[in-house]
């Protein structure tokens, strides 16, 4: 907060607002881990313009679509967001970014950076004309390292950080990746810590800064802080890995009619767990199950055993159960019943909008809230070029400029009767 802003009154709420209002992203990113981060900027109140190639993000086209390029992944990454088409290998395109950058807080990107150098774009071009940007990269590597040029994706970071590894050893089957885009999602959150922290460092020193998100390491550590084990020490104590979650036996439980997702874990949970199934003395007479250690050092023995006993009963009488002996559990859902989860409907994390050109869709909000700020209701992920007119209007260009640019190639929008309602 500057010093010469008045605080708003205690309880009072911005309305149509977020905690990052008045913040100007412009957003170069593409695919999933970028995209997924400035949204989160975005729903809180950042206004990000997303920056597209001619041929728009890629991941536009992945997935079941009513229309083309509205795919899907995309819809889920890309709300919040103003999209506007450069041809940034058109000068003409390349200078109405860096006439979007002269105001910016952040620029985002995660092509490789020296590409971002081929353009004029790298950081010391970049802070020339803005010295208060936040220049973020997220992409594979660090720069310092032998890496440092190589392309990035998901899969690849996963087995390089030992995920295909560790699910291979806690099965007993072949390496697999976990079935969803986690790093691109883990590193995607840490950049919007690391953006955020350099902004609040901004305010101290008045300057910008660039600031680095690469994947590997970042997920290397994300992984590690569970598994390095005995590795922790010179010399080793062991191969490394966290037991619990390696054991064979970690997984959901079979009930007699489905699955169900429990967790006795605590000496308290235990005891009340045992108490409920009428087989209070395991404790005392089975030295396995008498400590919180002596479980972990049988940890596979001791999921077993509670395998077994997960198959006696429904799982609404589990459920039951666990709740009445005060142990964690969640039921499993499926990709359709998590749709239907009371929780998630009575904090209304799903709703049905209408969107612009997709018609009505599912969609899930924000899981932050505050007490002080009532963020705007959602902008729908944009069609391809939607905002370009717009945009760069609010850059300086008259409508004739900006037709000319659109006729060399150097931008691209939709025809004005499919955007004139649009471009907000």
């Amino acid at each position: 907060m500057h010093r010469n802003e008045t605080p708003a009154a205690p309880g009072a709420a911005e309305e149509g607002s977020g905690p990052l209002a008045g913040l100007k992203v412009v957003d170069m990113t593409s695919v999933l881990m970028g995209p997924f981060a400035s949204q989160m900027l975005g729903d809180m109140g950042a206004d990000v313009i997303k920056v597209e190639a001619p041929r728009g993000d890629l991941v536009r086209q992945i997935g079941p679509a009513r229309h083309e390029d509205m795919g899907p992944v995309f819809l889920n990454a890309n709300r919040n967001k103003r999209s506007v088409v450069l041809d940034l290998k058109n000068p003409d395109g390349l200078a109405a970014l860096k006439r979007m950058l002269e105001d910016a807080d952040v620029l985002m990107y995660n092509v490789r950076p020296q590409a971002m150098a081929r353009l004029g774009l790298a950081y010391e071009d970049v802070a020339r004309l803005n010295p208060r940007i936040v220049y973020a990269g997220l992409f594979g590597f660090g720069q310092n390292g032998p890496y440092a040029a190589r392309p990035a994706y998901d899969d690849l970071i996963q087995g390089a950080s030992t995920l295909p590894h560790l699910i291979a050893r806690a099965s007993g089957g072949i390496p697999r990746y976990v079935p969803t885009a986690m790093a691109d999602r883990i590193v995607g959150l840490t950049g919007v810590s690391a953006i955020l922290a350099t902004l609040q460092a901004r305010t101290r020193t008045g300057r910008g800064d660039r600031v680095d998100i690469p994947m590997f390491e970042t997920m290397v550590a994300f992984v590690l802080g569970d598994h390095m084990g005995g590795l922790t020490f010179e010399p080793a104590l062991d191969e490394g890995g966290y037991a619990r979650q390696l054991s064979p036996e970690r997984r959901p439980y079979q009930t007699r009619d489905g699955y169900i997702c429990a967790l006795v874990y605590t000496d308290k949970q235990w005891q009340g767990f045992l108490r409920e199934i009428g087989r209070e003395s395991l404790m005392r007479e089975d030295d396995r199950f008498a400590t919180y250690g002596a479980r972990s050092r049988h940890i596979d023995h001791v999921y077993g055993v509670l395998a077994g006993i997960f198959q006696e009963r429904s799982t609404a009488e589990w459920m039951a159960l666990l709740e009445r002996a005060d142990v964690p559990f969640m039921p499993m859902h499926s990709l359709r019943s998590v749709l239907d989860d009371p929780h998630l409907a009575a904090t209304g994390f799903f709703s049905t909008v209408e969107h612009p050109s997709e018609g009505p869709i599912r969609t899930m909000r924000m899981p932050v809230t505050w007490a002080h700020f009532k963020p705007r209701a959602p902008r729908p992920a944009p069609g391809l070029g939607e905002h370009t007119r717009a945009i760069l209007g609010e850059l300086g260009y008259g409508p004739a400029q900006v037709e000319a640019m659109l006729a060399a190639g150097a931008a691209s929008a939709p025809p004005v009767t499919a955007a004139a309602g649009s471009e907000q």
